[in-house]
């Protein structure tokens, strides 16, 4: 018999029911062939955060009666690609509890394999926002019901029930985010102007994590420009970061509109641009604006950002050719002349 010597080799040979999900930069299905590539092929994970490959693993194994869930931190190394070592002491913690015999598991061994999560080293929890959609997606993908919570979401973002907005869960708003259809995302664009900024805020927390039609990516912006016109930050970054669902000509029609806006580009927008709309930034002209507005700010972490971009597939190739092609003069060849100069300070 073949040895296990990978989380997809584990699923497969265990015959699990498994679905799989991005929880770094949005809560995303992701193919186990993407899990297969990273660990057998070597290939670049498609959206690391931080450094790192973040999965939420839904499976069933055996006859347990309910899925397990497992969220795993891989690291990463400079290129994007699994750094093994943490996975394999995983994976050989996960064999020796379970035996070899991983086909023969039964009702009675779930919480042994739970239990593999505690003290683990790989394992995180991840942020409310991402829990709750995590939960949306898992059931509405398993063909299980929504929470209980969907019901009073729905009838106070589609204007049915004039309710307390206080009564409202965050869970409901990500089933209502999940399963909206492009109905509800109209009578949503309506009543966006008037929702309570925290409503605001929670709901886009979750919209960020989906597809956002125009009318609805319309409504985002035009309740993001009057937060900001009226100080709210927070608001106006949250409306950033839902409408990274809509297509480009919106959302990157409205990032071009801010980048050239040196007023509001502060460190939150840009976090928000990089963090969930990555995929906007693949233009030939709004990446290298981008990376001279974050080079421009003191405040932000300039190295981090670019680093995190470039650990992207498909940003990796021109984030490098920016890098290397700046000015000398530029903001961004400021920044790494700074970077250079304390470099050998610290040697």
């Amino acid at each position: 018999m073949q040895p296990i010597d990978s989380l997809h080799d584990f699923f497969a040979r265990t015959g699990a029911e498994v679905t799989l999900y991005h929880l770094g930069r949005r809560v995303e299905p992701c193919a186990l062939a993407t899990l297969a590539a990273l660990e057998h092929d070597g290939q670049p994970w498609p959206q690391p955060w931080q450094g790192k490959a973040r999965l939420a693993m839904v499976f069933r194994l055996g006859e347990l009666p309910d899925p397990l869930i497992w969220f795993l931190d891989l690291p990463l190394d400079e290129q994007g690609r699994l750094d093994p070592a943490p996975r394999d002491a995983f994976l050989q913690r996960l064999l020796e509890t379970l035996g070899r015999n991983v086909q023969g598991l039964g009702r009675e061994d779930g919480e042994t394999i739970d239990n593999l999560m505690k003290d683990n080293p790989l394992a995180f929890t991840p942020t409310l926002p991402f829990q709750a959609m995590l939960h949306a997606r898992a059931s509405f993908d398993l063909d299980r019901p929504a929470s209980q919570h969907l019901e009073l979401a729905e009838a106070y973002l589609e204007g049915q029930q004039d309710l307390d907005w206080r009564a409202l869960g965050l869970q409901g708003l990500a089933d209502f985010a999940v399963r909206m259809d492009d109905g509800q995302a109209e009578r949503l664009a309506t009543r966006l102007p008037a929702l309570p900024g925290e409503v605001l805020t929670s709901l886009c927390y979750c919209l960020e994590h989906v597809s956002v039609g125009t009318t609805l990516g319309e409504a985002l912006r035009a309740r993001g420009e009057a937060a900001a016109n009226a100080g709210d930050i927070e608001g106006f970054c949250a409306c950033v970061r839902a409408v990274s669902g809509a297509s480009d000509e919106l959302a990157g029609a409205w990032y071009d509109d801010l980048l050239v806006d040196s007023k509001a580009c502060g460190p939150d927008l840009l976090a928000a641009i990089a963090g969930r709309g990555w995929r906007h930034l693949e233009d030939g002209e709004r990446l290298p604006r981008y990376l001279t507005r974050l080079a421009e700010l003191p405040r932000t972490d300039f190295t981090s950002v670019a680093r995190d971009l470039a650990l992207i597939p498909r940003l990796r190739l021109p984030v490098l050719m920016i890098l290397r092609e700046a000015e000398p003069d530029s903001a961004i060849g400021r920044r790494l002349a700074g970077l250079s100069r304390q470099g050998r300070h610290e040697e």
